[in-house]
C-alpha cells in the first residue's frame, strides 16, 4: 500500500481546532515553548510523526506545536465510557486493546493514513525517566514499510536537558522528512524493522544533539556517561 502520493490533508476536527486554540494559550507561556523546524511537516499527504516520549503531555505539546493535527493511539479503556470516547475520538486518540500486539491499533493507523492524516508515534513505547532517550520499537518502522509514507523526526527536550515541568523551558523540533524509500527496509522481518527504527532513531537524537549544543548542556553521551546503566540500548 503505497500512499506517499496523496495531496489532501485530512481536516482538522472541531474539537481538536479548539482544544488546540485553547491550550496555545496556556502552554507557550507555562512552558515557555519554544518550536524550531515546523516548516518541516508537509501542509499535505499522509504522514508519521516520530518522537521521543518524556511526559503524559507530551501528546498536547506536540499537538499545540503543529498546525497539523496529530492523531495518536490510547488505551482502550479509556473508550469503555461512551461520553468520554467520543471526545477522545473528536481529538483525534483511535484505542489500541491490551494482549492484541497492537493489530487493531495498526488498523486504525491505516485507515487514518489512507484518509491524509498525519500520525503521531512514541517511538520509544514508553515516557523516559530522566529524559535520555531510550531504544526504538519498530512499529513505526512497519508502519513506513507498509504505506511507504514519509517519517518526520521530532524531539521534545527541556532547558536542563531532563524531564519536562511547569515553567522550565521546553523546545520542540521538527526534522526534515525522511522518505520511506531512505529507510531502505525491503522486508518486515524484525531485522530489518529494528535497522529502521534505529535510523529514525538517529535523527531524533540529532535534532536532540542540536538543541541541547544550544542551550549549552552536555550531549546525550556525556549526560549518560554519568548513568551508564541508563544510556540508550541497541535493539
Amino acid at each position: 500500500m503505497n500512499l506517499a502520493q496523496k495531496t489532501r490533508a485530512k481536516p482538522k476536527t472541531l474539537l481538536y481546532a479548539i482544544g488546540q486554540f485553547l491550550l496555545t494559550l496556556f502552554y507557550y507561556p507555562v512552558f515557555r515553548l519554544r518550536v524550531v523546524g515546523r516548516e518541516n511537516i508537509p501542509k499535505t499527504g499522509p504522514v508519521l510523526l516520530c518522537c521521543n516520549h518524556m511526559a503524559k503531555r507530551d501528546p498536547v505539546m506536540l499537538g499545540v506545536a503543529s498546525r497539523r493535527q496529530v492523531f495518536y493511539m490510547a488505551k482502550q479503556e479509556l473508550f469503555q465510557s461512551k461520553f468520554l470516547g467520543r471526545i477522545l475520538r473528536g481529538l483525534g486518540a483511535f484505542p489500541v486493546r491490551r494482549g492484541s500486539g497492537g493489530a487493531d491499533a495498526l488498523a486504525d493507523a491505516y485507515k487514518l493514513l489512507d484518509e491524509n492524516a498525519m500520525v503521531g508515534v512514541f517511538i520509544e513505547g514508553t515516557r523516559s525517566k530522566d529524559g535520555l532517550l531510550q531504544r526504538p520499537k519498530t512499529g513505526a518502522a512497519l508502519l513506513a514499510y507498509r504505506t511507504k509514507v514519509p517519517v518526520v523526526p521530532a524531539c521534545i527536550t527541556a532547558g536542563d536537558g531532563g524531564l519536562p515541568r511547569k515553567f522550565k523551558k521546553h523546545v520542540v523540533v521538527f526534522g526534515k522528512p525522511i522518505p520511506a524509500e531512505e529507510l531502505r527496509i525491503p522486508d518486515d522481518s524484525s531485522l530489518q524493522l529494528r535497522k529502521a527504527s534505529r535510523v529514525i532513531m538517529g535523527e531524533i537524537a540529532a535534532l536532540r544533539e542540536q538543541t541541547l549544543k544550544e542551550l549549552g548542556l552536555p550531549s546525550q553521551q556525556e549526560a549518560a556517561a554519568s548513568k551508564p546503566e541508563q544510556a540508550v540500548k541497541e535493539p
